[in-house]
């Protein structure tokens, strides 16, 4: 329990900054947006290209594992999209978004940490094949889904050009398959450049967080509360139990197993808020499910790590 404490208790004070610091005006709406565009459009986008970029492709992916992992977190998408529409009342473009924060879990941010305190540093080669594949999921998903319920049931080619379009116009994707190519490629960054995008990188997550703090002043929670309560049993209960279920069904070795789960059971990471910034949809709920979820999750992840081989 003290390690997760001391895990997650950073992340809440960098927030507390953030809500601190535009609560008392010293943060203006305009700094909050365009600390979270640099965040959006740059800072994050690099984080990704780094990390894919230099991750051994070959040594990493289980298909099992991934199965047992993306099945789950689908399936939370859509508890998440059908939650909020038919329990809910929410139109289908904020269940898009809710379903979103019920898809993309901390899986860096948290999920490394937690797994390399509770189990050592060599314990993360899953972590980083789920990582790898994490934004490019989440996002086509999200993406996808989103633009299909905005071109309210038009389809045909017109709407594939209007999902890849949106795809591939965004800042994130683009660093996930920039990433891929550098790694598939072989192709050597020089060293100024590597050095370069390790200073972004080193800025993605703090700035984020800093920001979401003072997005939660904007965005509060009233009125809200029974739809984040739902996100968070969704994110921190639904979506590891079944990846939990799976990885026993494909008989997944007992350390894929583990990191599949404890990164299923990590609360909505800040691109759950940056994806319904984008979108203009659901951003108090997103903003509410993050800091709710994340501190609920001191409790659920220690019940998860107790619970694993």
């Amino acid at each position: 329990m003290q390690a997760l404490i001391d895990v997650i208790l950073p992340v809440f004070m960098v927030i507390g900054f953030g809500y601190i610091a535009a609560w008392r005006g010293w943060f203006t709406e305009a700094s909050v947006d365009g600390v979270m565009q640099f965040v959006q459009n740059f800072a994050v986008p690099c984080l990704l290209f780094t990390a894919i970029a230099r991750l051994d492709l070959d040594r990493y992916f289980d298909p099992w594992l991934l199965a047992s992992f993306y099945i789950g977190a689908l399936s939370g998408f859509l508890l998440g999209l059908f939650g909020a529409r038919f329990l809910f009342g929410r139109d289908w473009e904020d269940a898009v978004a809710i379903g979103f924060c019920c898809l993309f879990s901390n899986s860096v941010l948290l999920g490394l940490p937690i797994m390399e305190r509770a189990y050592g540093p060599d314990a993360l080669d899953a972590n980083y094949a789920i990582v790898a594949m994490h934004s490019p999921f989440c996002y086509a998903v999200g993406i996808s889904v989103m633009e299909i319920t905005r071109s309210r049931g038009r389809a045909g080619p017109a709407l594939v050009g209007r999902v890849l379009k949106a795809m591939f116009s965004n800042a994130l994707i683009l660093g996930v398959a920039a990433g891929f190519l550098v790694n598939l490629s072989g192709i050597a960054m020089p060293s100024a450049l590597d050095q370069g995008l390790d200073l972004m990188v080193r800025a993605a997550l703090p700035a984020a967080l800093f920001a979401l703090g003072g997005v939660l002043l904007r965005y509060r929670p009233d009125g809200d509360l029974r739809i984040v309560l739902f996100v968070c049993f969704v994110g921190l209960v639904a979506h590891p139990l079944i990846t939990r279920g799976l990885g026993s069904a494909f008989s997944l070795p007992d350390p894929a197993l583990r990191s599949a789960v404890v990164t299923a059971a990590m609360a909505p990471g800040v691109n759950a808020y940056i994806f319904a910034n984008m979108y203009g949809r659901a951003r108090r709920v997103a903003a509410s499910s993050v800091l709710a979820a994340t501190a609920l999750s001191i409790l659920t992840v220690w019940m998860w790590l107790g619970s694993l081989p």
